[in-house]
Protein backbone atom coordinates (compact mmCIF):
# COMPACT_ATOMS: atom_id res chain seq x y z
CA UNK A 1 0.00 0.00 0.00
CA UNK A 2 1.59 3.47 -1.10
CA UNK A 3 2.50 5.96 2.07
CA UNK A 4 -0.27 8.65 2.04
CA UNK A 5 1.49 12.04 2.44
CA UNK A 6 0.16 15.69 3.06
CA UNK A 7 1.41 18.92 2.76
CA UNK A 8 -0.08 21.99 4.57
CA UNK A 9 1.57 25.10 3.72
CA UNK A 10 1.81 28.13 1.96
CA UNK A 11 1.18 28.30 -1.96
CA UNK A 12 4.18 30.85 -2.51
CA UNK A 13 6.12 29.80 0.69
CA UNK A 14 9.97 28.23 -0.46
CA UNK A 15 9.64 25.95 2.08
CA UNK A 16 6.51 24.45 1.41
CA UNK A 17 7.73 24.22 -2.69
CA UNK A 18 11.12 21.66 -1.94
CA UNK A 19 8.12 19.65 0.43
CA UNK A 20 6.16 19.74 -2.77
CA UNK A 21 8.99 19.19 -5.14
CA UNK A 22 10.19 16.19 -2.89
CA UNK A 23 7.26 14.52 -2.80
CA UNK A 24 5.53 15.48 -6.29
CA UNK A 25 2.58 12.77 -5.03
CA UNK A 26 1.54 14.12 -2.05
CA UNK A 27 -1.74 16.05 -1.54
CA UNK A 28 -1.20 19.53 -0.88
CA UNK A 29 -3.79 21.81 1.59
CA UNK A 30 -3.14 25.88 1.65
CA UNK A 31 -3.24 26.59 4.86
CA UNK A 32 -4.11 29.95 4.26
CA UNK A 33 -7.37 28.59 1.74
CA UNK A 34 -9.72 28.59 4.67
CA UNK A 35 -9.58 28.68 8.52
CA UNK A 36 -10.46 25.41 8.17
CA UNK A 37 -7.65 24.35 6.85
CA UNK A 38 -5.52 26.56 9.28
CA UNK A 39 -7.48 24.27 12.05
CA UNK A 40 -6.42 21.02 10.87
CA UNK A 41 -2.60 22.28 10.24
CA UNK A 42 -2.65 23.31 14.18
CA UNK A 43 -3.89 19.97 15.73
CA UNK A 44 -0.98 18.10 14.01
CA UNK A 45 1.34 20.84 14.67
CA UNK A 46 0.23 20.58 18.33
CA UNK A 47 -0.26 24.32 17.74
CA UNK A 48 3.04 24.99 16.19
CA UNK A 49 2.25 27.66 13.25
CA UNK A 50 5.43 27.15 11.09
CA UNK A 51 4.65 25.86 7.26
CA UNK A 52 5.03 22.87 6.07
CA UNK A 53 4.02 20.51 8.31
CA UNK A 54 4.28 17.11 5.85
CA UNK A 55 1.67 14.05 7.15
CA UNK A 56 3.04 11.09 6.54
CA UNK A 57 0.63 8.07 7.05
CA UNK A 58 -0.50 9.83 9.97
CA UNK A 59 2.61 11.14 11.53
CA UNK A 60 3.50 15.04 11.37
CA UNK A 61 6.69 16.66 10.89
CA UNK A 62 7.06 20.54 11.19
CA UNK A 63 9.01 21.57 8.34
CA UNK A 64 10.72 19.88 5.37
CA UNK A 65 13.40 17.94 6.65
CA UNK A 66 13.46 19.80 9.64
CA UNK A 67 15.02 22.53 7.84
CA UNK A 68 12.05 24.76 7.67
Amino acid sequence: MPEQIIIYGKEHCPHTRRARDAYPEAEFIDVQASPENMDAMLRLSGGVRRVPVVVKDGVAEVGHNRGA
